[in-house]
């Protein structure tokens, strides 16, 4: 484990890392390290069978045999995804790790023509260096109807949510530097 070795054993370590897909032989360790999280409430917990449902959406921090850290890029609409279960160990928090993931799903989210990205967290000022602005949660109301619903914290989330334009659509209003309309629910055509 990272968090036995001295201060300059674990920067040795965290140089040799890799940024990569997770495979579902990843599944295991990602659980240790999101429901460790998620046993002091601060993450959702996450079963091995959402896990292997989602694992394409997953990318990982490595270095040797360790996982250093993890997070999703979860597809809402033909523009939108969401950056979910970012978790970095306690010994590489400080090590850039959390950025280095953040670069990977925006990466991949512009790879795959989004036109944003967004979040909910707890540590808002770590996406506001990223270049995420804080929204309404009422602007993701898609997030709220398909997952929150089944969140024990539902009545009472505290989350905050943040969103990344990552390019200009003209067809899409603007608002506060990012498309508003992302992940709206879609509207009836009225004549």
């Amino acid at each position: 484990m990272l968090s036995s070795n001295s201060p300059a054993e674990v920067l040795e370590v965290i140089e040799r890392r890799v940024v990569r897909k997770a495979t579902l032989r990843d599944i295991p360790a990602i659980l240790r390290l999101i429901n460790g999280y998620a046993a002091q409430g601060i993450m959702l917990p996450r079963t091995e069978f959402e896990l292997s449902e989602n694992i394409r959406d997953f990318t990982v921090v490595y270095a040797g045999p360790e996982l250093l850290g993890c997070g999703a890029l979860h597809f809402y609409t033909p523009v939108s995804g969401e950056v979910r279960s970012l978790a970095v160990t306690p010994a590489s928090k400080e090590c850039g790790i959390g950025r280095l993931l953040i670069e990977a799903l925006e990466n991949e989210a512009i790879h795959n023509d989004l036109h944003a990205i967004f979040a909910f967290t707890y540590v808002p000022d770590f996406f506001r260096k990223l270049g995420f602005h804080q929204v309404d949660r009422g602007l993701l109301p898609l997030k709220v109807w398909k997952d929150c619903l089944t969140c024990p914290k539902f009545e009472c989330c505290d989350e905050i949510a943040v969103i990344k334009a990552l390019r200009a659509d003209p067809s899409l209003p603007v608002s506060n530097d990012f498309p508003a309309e992302l992940v709206q629910l879609p509207r009836p055509k009225r004549d």
